[in-house]
C-alpha cells in the first residue's frame, strides 16, 4: 500500500552535480511525492531562475499538500530565493548559504568573488580541470563521503553554458537581506568541516531565519547527506511532522 503523502519535495542540486545524488534520500522518503528539476543544460542564469520559479509555481498550483524545497549548495540558494517569493511551505537546506561570495572580512562565511570569476574564465579554457578541482574540494574532507562518492554518477555532465550560469548565480544572487521575511520552517543540514559553504554560513542562517533548526554533521564536508541518508531521512521526517 502506498503510504499517506506528507507533501511534495522539489529537489534542487548543487553546481555541476547530477540530480541523482538525491536518489537514496528519495527512496527513503516514500511518504513524500518527489519532483526533480534539471538545469544542467541551461544557457543562462536567467533560465535557471526561471526554471526553478516555474517548477515551484506548477507544483503549488497542481499538487495538494505542502511544498518542501530541498536544495544542496547552489540549490539551497535557489531554494531560499523561492521561499522569499512565498513559493515554499518549508525548506531543507543541505550545505547552503544566503550569499556565496563575500567581502574580505567575511571569508569565514564564503568565497571571494574574484575566485569565482577565475573559475568562469577557467571553464572557458579547460572546463574539466575546474570541475575536477571543485570535486576534490567537495569530497576531500570526509572519509565517509569519500567512501560513498562512487554512488554519485555524477560530476561534469553539465554543459559549459550551464556551469557558467550556475557560477553567475553564486556571484549575483543574495538572500541575506530577505532572511527575516522567510517565515516557513527551515531544516539546515550542514557539515562542520565544509570548505565550500563554511559552517559559519549555516550559523548565520540559523540566527536570521525566524523558524530554522540546524542539524550539524560533525566531521563532514560539503556533502553531509552522503552515506548518512538513513539518518537524514529520519530527521527530515520527524522535523516536518513536528511543524
Amino acid at each position: 500500500m502506498r503510504p499517506e503523502q506528507s507533501g511534495t519535495i522539489l529537489w534542487l542540486t548543487g553546481w555541476s552535480m547530477s540530480d541523482r545524488v538525491f536518489d537514496r534520500l528519495r527512496d527513503l522518503l516514500p511518504d513524500f511525492n518527489h519532483v526533480s528539476l534539471d538545469y544542467s543544460s541551461a544557457v543562462s542564469s536567467e533560465e535557471i531562475l526561471h526554471l526553478t520559479e516555474t517548477a515551484a509555481k506548477n507544483i503549488l498550483s497542481s499538487h495538494s499538500g505542502p511544498l518542501l524545497i530541498g536544495g544542496w549548495s547552489l540549490g539551497g540558494l535557489l531554494a531560499l530565493r523561492l521561499a522569499a517569493q512565498e513559493l515554499a511551505d518549508g525548506l531543507v537546506l543541505l550545505s547552503a548559504t544566503a550569499r556565496f561570495t563575500r567581502p574580505k572580512e567575511q571569508t569565514d562565511r564564503g568565497w571571494a568573488d574574484a575566485y569565482v570569476r577565475q573559475m568562469i574564465t577557467g571553464i572557458r579554457k579547460d572546463r574539466q580541470a575546474i570541475v575536477n578541482k571543485f570535486s576534490q574540494t567537495v569530497f576531500m574532507e570526509s572519509k565517509s563521503e569519500m567512501d560513498h562518492r562512487e554512488i554519485l554518477p555524477l560530476i561534469g555532465h553539465w554543459t559549459t553554458s550551464a556551469l557558467i550560469a550556475g557560477l553567475e548565480i553564486l556571484r549575483g544572487v543574495e538572500c541575506l537581506s530577505r532572511l527575516p521575511e522567510i517565515t516557513c520552517p527551515v531544516l539546515l543540514v550542514h557539515g562542520a568541516e565544509d570548505k565550500i559553504c563554511p559552517y559559519a554560513a549555516a550559523e548565520e542562517l540559523l540566527s536570521q531565519l525566524p523558524r530554522a533548526k540546524l542539524l550539524t554533521i560533525p566531521g563532514s564536508g560539503h556533502a553531509p547527506f552522503l552515506g548518512r541518508e538513513t539518518h537524514l531521512a529520519e530527521s527530515l521526517r520527524s522535523w516536518w511532522h513536528d511543524q
